[in-house]
């Protein structure tokens, strides 16, 4: 199996780990950052099967961007006695991806993206949102679509503290309380009318594929 990220420094690697009925294993990391990583690049990076034993790999799963497709196919053609399979997450996260481009979706992931970013980005009001919620709020990632719609989720099971949160004597005796960005994220919470119904109609739409 291999894994393409991005480090915080900037670097492109790639992950190569190995699955077998007993679990998964690390092979290596390989740092590409300077490589063109086109379909023939790719096709000798994951042709990791002498390293592993020929004769007892049967797939391998790379993520489905154009040129690990034209890669997995020259595997094929080379080895045929395996298989190149999309990862079915990766093919999944993109599904969401294009869900949330939905008008009703788009404007509850925004708007949700936008009170957990507020509350995040001030400890003060963080610390007040776990007093009444008890719990944290899954903040979104950028490289995963999926999480975005865990934030939803997530909220949505915080909706009551939240509303207390912000109806609380703590919050309106903060300096929060008048700044234009807190009466916002207030509005939002206790106020638009649109909101939580299209938080409720997002997750019931993607939750089978959320939970898959």
């Amino acid at each position: 199996m291999s894994d393409a990220w991005t480090n915080i420094r900037g670097r492109s690697l790639i992950n190569f780990l190995v699955n077998n009925p007993k679990g998964t294993v690390f092979l290596k990391t390989i740092d590409a950052s300077n490589m063109v990583k086109d379909a023939d690049l790719i096709f000798h990076l994951i042709d990791v099967v002498e390293e592993v034993g020929e004769d007892i790999v049967v797939q391998v799963v790379t993520d489905n961007a154009s040129a690990y497709k034209a890669a997995g196919r020259l595997l094929m053609e080379k080895r045929k006695h395996l298989y190149w399979t999309p990862c079915a997450a990766y093919c999944i996260d993109l599904i969401l991806k294009d869900l949330g481009k939905l008008n009703e979706h788009k404007k509850a992931l925004f708007k949700a993206n936008k009170v957990s970013n507020y509350i995040y980005n001030h400890g003060w009001i963080l610390a007040l949102m776990k007093e009444h919620t008890k719990c944290e709020i899954i903040r979104p990632a950028t490289t995963r679509f999926a999480t975005a719609f865990l934030t939803l989720q997530s909220i949505y099971q915080s909706k009551d503290a939240l509303e207390m949160m912000f109806v609380s004597d703590k919050w309106k005796s903060s300096t929060y309380f008048k700044k234009k960005e807190g009466k916002e994220i207030k509005h939002i919470v206790l106020q638009d009318k649109y909101f939580w119904p299209s938080v409720v109609y997002a997750i019931k739409t993607t939750q089978p594929l959320v939970n898959v």
